[in-house]
């Protein structure tokens, strides 16, 4: 790819949507045997939504000034690296410290990839959606956290909605994912809320949610 990554100067040709366009190219769970195949793309428009719904959760109930639309974008993009690196699935990526820390470092060297392919005087701007900037106040700390959460609940959400598609395959993952979920909930009020309101109707018949 080398320098075709490097961005044009403003008015020049950007590849830098049409990157991001190939989300829906990029199929999660590679591991697992899946009732319906889910992309990337389905799964970061569900983070969005959720993650957004966490922090107006935390603004509404728990007097927080969190920026609910910020969130939401960063969610939209929170796993573009992967049109680069492709899905790590979980128990690899996380199997050891080494293994973790060396996919971290790819994944913000594709990151730093796609940010390049962007105009000069854009990238600033989406440096910040991508976490590159490491300055982050009180808020902004919560707020990832809160996308991270959305993150781990829309795999939850994969989880039960295969499990009610008489998939077996996913039941050592819901376990894991409904573990971890619970986690946060303890820590995180919003997504305690999200558990307890939303959660249980994901996977219903159209019939039963109307």
């Amino acid at each position: 790819m080398g320098e075709k990554n490097l961005g044009p100067e403003r008015g020049g040709e950007s590849h830098f949507l049409a990157l991001l366009s190939r989300m829906k190219y990029i199929e999660r769970w590679a591991l697992m045997r899946s009732a319906r195949p889910e992309n990337l793309s389905e799964h970061s428009l569900e983070v969005a939504l959720i993650a957004h719904m966490l922090c107006v959760i935390g603004n509404v109930r728990f007097g927080r000034e969190l920026d609910a639309e910020r969130a939401a974008v960063v969610a939209l993009y929170h796993d573009a690296s992967e049109i680069i690196t492709g899905d790590m699935p979980t128990p690899v990526k996380y199997h050891d410290g080494t293994i973790r820390d060396a996919y971290r470092a790819v994944e913000h060297s594709a990151e730093e990839r796609l940010v390049s392919a962007l105009p000069a005087d854009l990238r600033p701007a989406f440096e910040d959606v991508f976490w590159l900037a490491s300055d982050a106040d009180e808020d902004e700390r919560y707020l990832r956290r809160l996308v991270k959460a959305a993150d781990k609940i829309s795999a939850l959400i994969k989880c039960v909605d295969e499990a009610r598609s008489g998939n077996a395959e996913f039941g050592s993952a819901e376990r894991t994912c409904r573990a971890a979920v619970d986690e946060m909930a303890a820590e995180l009020p919003e997504v305690a809320d999200f558990v307890r309101e939303f959660l249980p109707s994901y996977g219903a018949t159209l019939d039963e949610l109307l």
